[in-house]
């Protein structure tokens, strides 16, 4: 194929896909709505993050289990991703405490299948990822990350770049797990801050690590003692 036909071809393509922009518009609208419509009836809420992979005989699943359970006394409710794994163990504490346990889903072609412990008219269903996200981040009020693979990863950092940016009010973000976690903040304290500068050393205190649901218990209330009233993320 000479480069004139290649480009008539790439081309036409191109003109499929703008074609195809205005439907994709309406789908996006729709997954808005439907999550909106469904949690702004919620009381408030604390995300839990976390790999899929985990299995249910792992510590961090247990862990994962404790910490829905805790969460669910102090009177919140619990927003995971809804599928397997840590997300799971998320739902399954807040299910086991008979509180309210949010799914938010998404579509995978390999992984992702929603858990038997969500309510069911709270197990919501995304084609896209940065829906979801916003669904996660704008009715959180903390967010928990067990340790996990990219997904968590992506989602960790988001949540820190729209509080760093100030584009959300600040929100608790407790990393649970030190063995995991401590590797991961020595690179950022020893590489990010003090051979580039990246980030100044006000930004570390976002990132507390603990090991206990006590202790997320206890920085999300002092945390609520300072700033003062829940409220969902409204800017977004």
């Amino acid at each position: 194929m000479s480069e004139n036909k290649l480009t008539k071809a790439i081309n036409r393509q191109w003109a499929g896909l703008k074609g195809e922009n205005s439907w994709t518009m309406f789908k996006v609208m729709a997954e808005f709505v439907d999550g909106f419509e469904t949690l702004n009836k919620l009381d408030p809420c604390i995300s839990i993050f976390g790999s899929a992979r985990t299995k249910p005989d792992h510590k961090y699943y247990k862990l994962a289990v404790d910490v829905g359970e805790r969460l669910v006394k102090e009177g919140f409710g619990i927003i995971t991703g809804g599928g397997p794994g840590i997300m799971e163990a998320g739902n399954r504490g807040a299910y086991n405490a008979n509180g309210l346990s949010v799914g938010l889903n998404i579509d995978l072609p390999f992984e992702q299948s929603h858990n038997p412990y969500i309510d069911p008219d709270k197990n919501l269903d995304h084609r896209y990822f940065f829906v979801r996200k916003v669904m996660f981040v704008k009715y959180a009020q903390a967010f928990v990350v067990l340790p996990g693979g990219f997904g968590t990863l992506d989602e960790l950092f988001e949540v820190l770049t729209l509080i760093q940016t100030k584009k959300i009010d600040e929100v608790p973000v407790i990393l649970v797990g030190s063995e995991f976690w401590e590797g991961l903040k020595d690179w950022i304290v020893s590489v990010m801050l003090e051979r580039e500068g990246n980030i100044s050393p006000k930004d570390l205190d976002l990132i507390p690590i603990v090991d206990e649901p006590d202790e997320i218990v206890k920085i999300i209330h002092d945390f609520y003692k300072e700033a003062g009233k829940l409220k969902p993320n409204y800017e977004l």
